[in-house]
């Protein structure tokens, strides 16, 4: 039993020593392939357009025949830093490799005769690998056209992208040089204040754009994130945020700094009530100014809310029985950052219709369910009241007692409203809603004579904004004037809570009689102005 093993790991190890001795050997002279060309004439011209970047740049015939093009020689170590460096900055095609002196044949470039590059490095210390774009011979405009046009379909997307980071390009990233693309390129080089505004970058102007803008991506570690529980796809800057943790509907991504974003991943099951009440209960959260743009269709909604000390982006989306979406919550005075930030996350946003987050994957206390905002902080109303529509606009009646001395109304949590008729000698309001609404009902009014003694209910929200839904409380008619006679009023013999207040009294039929106002002496009966 112990034989066997012994057996074999003697074969592995000489098996592989073998192998391991070359690779040893060659580790001082070792290639980055950047390109193969299967002429000596077309590998000649690429080459002379590689040496203008690169002084290291090299070419070997193959053994296949075609004519390889090599930077190098460097150490291992070199050649993958060197490798991984110029991909990451767009400067050599995404397909490049590494090669060993072994697998290249006879040299063609450079031209013989020329003087060969030294060995970038000393050894044991490993080279910058940065391109410094001061170093990289300027061009004329001919030239600058002649080295473009050596450019592969992927660095010119590159550059497109770099523009279109930067604000100056904002058509499609398609690698196809018109008009547009040729415009942008003059407005970067106008905007570097020395530059001849032509519309052709040289190889120095490109390598200038490239570096800056994997110097400025860098900072923000901007990588694609999918979140397999939410049904999530997007671009996220990791390098700025971090997850935190899941509360339904909400996925966190707390700030790393404490200048740095926070970031909100939306994902629940839902139709379209429950998307018009995720609207709704988003501008009661603190997170959310309520000044700002706000747009909104069945589909889906977005809301832009500023004040002097928040600035947030929210988007959300319903498709096939599921709610997406994000938020984005910063601080004024970081416009320039957070436009990055959404540019990444809006074009990168993409959802599973399959799947969203479980709404009972994480335990939670009952206000936090009921309010279901997970954790984000709501701004709460001074005090809620009743009231009922009375047109198919979303006119409301209620108090004025509900409407004096508020600096915001909003109906049905959220929809913005404004007091358009007051009259305190009944002491009733109209409050109509700044976009026109569709209520499920409107209120019939009663107007025959009622019988004292009959049962009469009111529907209020008893607990203001604590219930979803109104609460029925049941009593009877106790007279149809006031205490002093007054013809206007009606009482009952009820017991009602404060929240009732501009509530519709119901007769047995359920048409409406009137209007609950508050008792001046909470012992006495609650008057009902009538109709």
């Amino acid at each position: 039993m112990i034989f066997r093993p012994v057996v074999v790991f003697a074969l592995l190890v000489l098996t592989l020593l073998p192998l391991a001795g070359p690779a040893r050997a060659q580790e001082a002279n070792v290639w980055v392939q950047i390109e193969a060309q299967p002429d000596l004439a077309g590998a000649e011209d690429r080459a002379r357009a590689y040496a203008a970047l690169f002084p290291e740049t090299n070419g070997f015939r193959l053994r296949s025949g075609w004519y390889a093009i090599v930077l190098g020689p460097y150490t291992s170590a070199e050649a993958e830093q060197r490798l991984a460096n110029l991909t990451g900055q767009s400067l050599i095609p995404g397909d490049s490799f590494l090669t060993f002196q072994r697998v290249l044949g006879d040299r063609f470039w450079p031209p013989e005769g020329a003087a060969l590059p030294a060995a970038p490095v000393t050894p044991g210390v490993v080279a910058e690998p940065t391109v410094i774009a001061e170093a990289i011979p300027d061009e004329t405009r001919t030239e600058a056209r002649d080295s473009e046009a050596l450019l592969s379909e992927g660095q010119r997307k590159d550059l497109q992208t770099a523009l279109q980071w930067f604000g100056f390009y904002e058509g499609d990233i398609d690698g196809a040089y018109g008009p547009g693309t040729r415009t942008s390129m003059a407005a970067w080089q106008e905007a570097q204040g020395m530059l001849e505004p032509t519309g052709i970058l040289t190889s120095r102007q490109r390598a200038t754009l490239l570096a800056a803008y994997t110097d400025e991506t860098a900072a923000f570690g901007f990588a694609s994130l999918t979140d397999d529980k939410a049904g999530i796809t997007l671009t996220l800057p990791l390098g700025l945020v971090e997850f935190d943790h899941y509360e339904p509907p909400f996925v966190h991504f707390r700030p790393k700094t404490a200048d740095g974003p926070q970031i909100v991943l939306i994902s629940q099951p839902g139709d379209q009530a429950a998307f018009s009440g995720l609207y709704d209960i988003l501008q009661t959260l603190e997170t959310v100014p309520m000044t700002g743009e706000r747009s909104r269709d069945e589909a889906r909604f977005r809301i832009k809310g500023v004040n002097d000390t928040t600035s947030t982006t929210v988007y959300a989306e319903l498709k096939g029985g599921l709610i997406k979406g994000w938020m984005l919550i910063s601080a004024p005075g970081n416009d320039q950052r957070d436009g990055r930030i959404l540019q990444a996350i809006e074009a990168s946003f993409a959802t599973d219709s399959a799947r969203a987050l479980d709404p009972g994957m994480v335990p939670m206390g009952t206000e936090t369910a009921r309010a279901v905002l997970s954790g984000l902080e709501v701004r709460k109303p001074r005090f809620s009241r009743s009231g009922f529509f009375i047109d198919g606009s979303g006119t409301v009646l209620t108090t004025v007692d509900a409407v004096t001395a508020c600096g915001r109304i909003t109906l049905d949590r959220g929809t913005e409203a404004t007091v358009t008729l007051t009259d305190a000698a009944t002491g009733l309001a109209l409050v109509s809603p700044a976009a026109a609404l569709a209520p499920r009902a409107v209120a019939e009014l009663q107007l025959a004579p009622e019988r004292i003694g009959t049962e009469v209910m009111v529907a209020g929200y008893s607990y203001e904004d604590r219930l979803p839904a109104p609460v029925m409380t049941f009593g009877t008619l106790e007279d149809v004037t006031g205490l002093n006679g007054e013809a206007g009023l009606k009482r009952l013999a009820i017991e009602t809570l404060a929240g009732d207040a501009g509530g519709p009294v119901l007769d047995a039929t359920g048409a409406v009689i009137g209007l609950l106002l508050l008792a001046m002496d909470p012992q006495h009966a609650m008057p009902c102005w009538p109709f």
